[in-house]
């Protein structure tokens, strides 16, 4: 998919200079990069689990009652090492993981968790672009829907001010009048509502561009374009392949998890080594002399190394290394199962952009003879053949062909654009 860094706010979009500008700047999209950010992050902690620790400790005492007088001390001198008033011991502790079978475990499945993170980056840019292409065409539909109806006002408007001059010399009734007033009356409702969606709709593209409301854009691009660039193509995929879908990829890293958490489950049957060096200064004293030159200090070094073996835990980790085996079964029917959705998704969605071409073909052909109803009916109300009925029916299958015709264009795109992401 295409992604860029964010760029300079602008206020001009083509469709895919919008779906550019929402893959950098949607809020959603941009949490998918910092969840890869933090799965890297996630790998690191886990590869350094493994690398060398040092870790420092200082101990300090302070015995508050000390529990030997000054005669004892006298009489028995190494009671006063044995027990000092005072003690600072620092020290320093080098280890080193020998062998853990969990941590090769663990190392795998940071490398898995930062594909799932990766993949679910190129699923979040897929629903943007979805989530775009809709928003943009609804902000086209309801702009060139205002342009049908202001139009079709006008003439209606006009047809009343013919039908009145008519009713003065008695050609029409002041019923035909009223039949056109209440189709005036009806298509400036539909107008006010529509520009109210048309500000909703804007709203709603701007908050899937990442943009705030205040901002004003442009749409560069009318549905007429973008239907003409989308039928010029081909409206089919060529070697279509289940396993380059997101989704697939998504449901195959599942299956990889679950056999990690398996095998990590195994590995905890091994022993786990891990060896250390450590060195430490111990200061004993009766009074706090511990920066003065004359406080001596007891120096010790040791070199070790720590073996921990499982024995028995009542069967706990039987249990639970036969539950993680069946989650991993589990996830694997479920990658077949997804195998086999993605296949009659692609089938539908391949049906449904051809259904949609035909439907398109068919709206097409409607608005045309709703064009010549409309207009002979036109000619006849004022010729006197037709009723004003008659033209009103005219009239409103004309206004119901347009919107038809413009749904149409839309659905087609949004088809296409549902196809093209089965590929990804």
């Amino acid at each position: 998919m295409r992604a860029q860094n964010s760029e300079v706010l602008k206020n001009e979009f083509t469709l895919s200079e919008a779906i550019d500008f929402a893959i950098a700047n949607n809020r959603s999209s941009k949490n998918s990069l910092l969840n890869i950010e933090a799965a890297k992050q996630q790998k690191w902690e886990t590869t350094a689990m493994g690398l060398p620790q040092i870790n420092g400790k200082i101990e300090y005492t302070n015995y508050i009652q000390y529990p030997l007088t000054d005669e004892m001390l006298e009489g028995f001198p190494l009671a006063a090492f044995m027990f000092p008033k005072y003690s600072l011991t620092p020290s320093v502790t080098l280890s080193q993981l020998i062998f853990d079978g969990s941590y090769i475990v663990a190392l795998q499945s940071a490398k898995v968790f930062l594909d799932i993170t990766k993949n679910a980056k190129i699923k979040t840019e897929l629903e943007v672009t979805k989530a775009v292409t809709g928003a943009y065409n609804n902000v086209l539909l309801t702009e060139e829907s205002c342009k049908l109806i202001e139009k079709n006002i006008i003439n209606i408007k006009k047809n009343l001010e013919d039908s009145k001059i008519m009713l003065a010399n008695g050609f029409v009734e002041e019923e035909d009048i009223e039949q056109l007033q209440i189709t005036l009356n009806n298509l400036e409702n539909n107008l006010n509502s529509l520009k109210q969606m048309h500000v909703i709709s804007l709203k709603m593209l701007k908050l899937t561009l990442g943009i705030s409301n205040n901002k004003e854009i442009r749409l560069t691009e009318g549905l007429h374009t973008l239907i003409q660039r989308t039928t010029s193509k081909a409206t089919t995929l060529e070697n279509f392949s289940v396993f380059n879908n997101i989704d697939y990829q998504i449901a195959e890293n599942e299956t990889t998890s679950k056999k990690l958490l398996y095998n990590l489950e195994k590995a905890k049957l091994l022993p786990s080594i891990r060896g250390f060096v450590a060195g430490s200064n111990i200061g004993n004293s009766q009074s706090f002399s511990f920066f003065e030159k004359s406080q001596t200090w007891i120096s010790t070094a040791l070199v070790g190394v720590n073996i921990d073996i499982p024995i028995f835990s009542s069967f706990g980790s039987t249990a639970k290394r036969k539950r993680a085996k069946i989650d991993w079964k589990i996830s694997q029917n479920k990658l077949i199962d997804t195998e086999q959705q993605i296949e009659i998704n692609y089938e539908k969605a391949q049906s449904d952009l051809d259904l949609a071409l035909n439907t398109l073909e068919n709206k097409i052909l409607n608005l045309r003879l709703a064009e010549r109803i409309e207009n002979k009916n036109n000619i006849k109300y004022k010729e006197g053949i037709a009723s004003s009925f008659e033209l009103r029916q005219a009239q409103m299958q004309l206004y119901s062909s347009q919107q038809e015709y413009l749904q149409a264009m839309v659905n087609v795109i949004n088809k296409k654009t549902e196809l093209n992401a089965l590929q990804n």
